[in-house]
């Protein structure tokens, strides 16, 4: 397949990348500068520079392929009016056919909860209060849309968890949590959620709402027990301060989801879990 994808160099965008070239699909990476074209550059990658704000130049390059998937994000006040156009475009220009298009979410748009899965209430915090807007752009339309839910993303060194094993030191030397520590974290390894993305694509039809998680939701505290040192808890005004009110906000949630819809589909998540990778020194401080 001739697959359009948009963040090839980010986190997620990367490893989607990786999985797609590796399955011998053609992928048209859509970047912003030449510099992100370098980087994207391979076998079976053409990059292509471009603006995603442009709709009517998106809708254009989506005629050309067989399905695309949105993983970029300005990571600004832009997030809606630049996830809009794209999933406007994708709407637009898939109207009538079987392609697919994968649209990235985010797991705390279910706010607090335990046993949480795809058909739970949103919640959302302030921070990703614009995501359900967006996505009804694609779960209300008759393209074959899905939205992948990532859960705390973790594994080849990046992610959240660096904040964890990155946190500022008390004057006593003890690692500061985020909060107290008590608030359960939704994880999910980077290359199994690329493994999702994939299976998603191929499904052949929309999936709707497809949460990327593991079974397991470990605290805060224990994640950060897997990196080492004495710990201090933090009182929730002194993390607001320290983050910013909206993200300290969405930290704090505590989640734990069921990921059966996912394992139902096919999926089999295999990675070494985010403690094991802490306990590793995969995110030494």
């Amino acid at each position: 397949m001739k697959i359009f994808l948009t963040g090839g160099t980010g986190y997620i965008g990367s490893a989607v990348l990786r999985e797609l070239a590796g399955g011998g699909h053609e992928v048209v990476a859509m970047v912003r500068s030449q510099v992100a074209a370098d980087k994207v550059a391979g076998p079976g990658v053409t990059p292509l520079i471009g603006d995603l704000m442009d709709t009517a130049w998106v809708t254009e390059q989506l005629a050309n392929v067989d399905g695309a998937i949105h993983t970029a994000t300005p990571g600004d006040e832009s997030n809606a009016a630049f996830d809009s156009s794209i999933a406007t475009a994708a709407v637009t220009a898939f109207a009538g056919t079987a392609k697919p298009y994968l649209h990235t979410g985010g797991l705390w748009v279910y706010g607090n909860g335990s046993g949480l899965s795809e058909q739970s209430p949103l919640h959302p915090p302030a921070l990703t209060a614009w995501r359900p807007q967006v996505e009804d752009i694609v779960l209300g339309s008759d393209i074959a849309g899905s939205v992948v839910v990532p859960a705390v993303v973790y594994g080849r060194g990046g992610g959240l968890p660096n904040l964890l094993s990155q946190a500022p030191r008390t004057a006593s030397g003890a690692r500061t949590l985020i909060g107290d520590g008590s608030q359960h974290w939704a994880v999910v390894h980077v290359d199994d959620l690329a493994d999702l993305y994939l299976l998603v694509l191929l499904a052949g039809r929309s999936v709707g709402r497809v949460v990327g998680v593991n079974a397991a939701a470990p605290t805060v505290r224990e994640l950060a027990e897997a990196v080492g040192d004495e710990l201090a808890a933090e009182p929730v005004a002194v993390t607001r301060a320290r983050l910013g009110k909206d993200f300290a906000d969405a930290l704090l949630l505590d989640q734990q989801f069921d990921n059966g819809y996912a394992l139902g589909l096919g999926w089999t998540p295999s990675r070494p879990s985010l403690v094991e990778e802490l306990r590793s020194g995969s995110y030494a401080g």
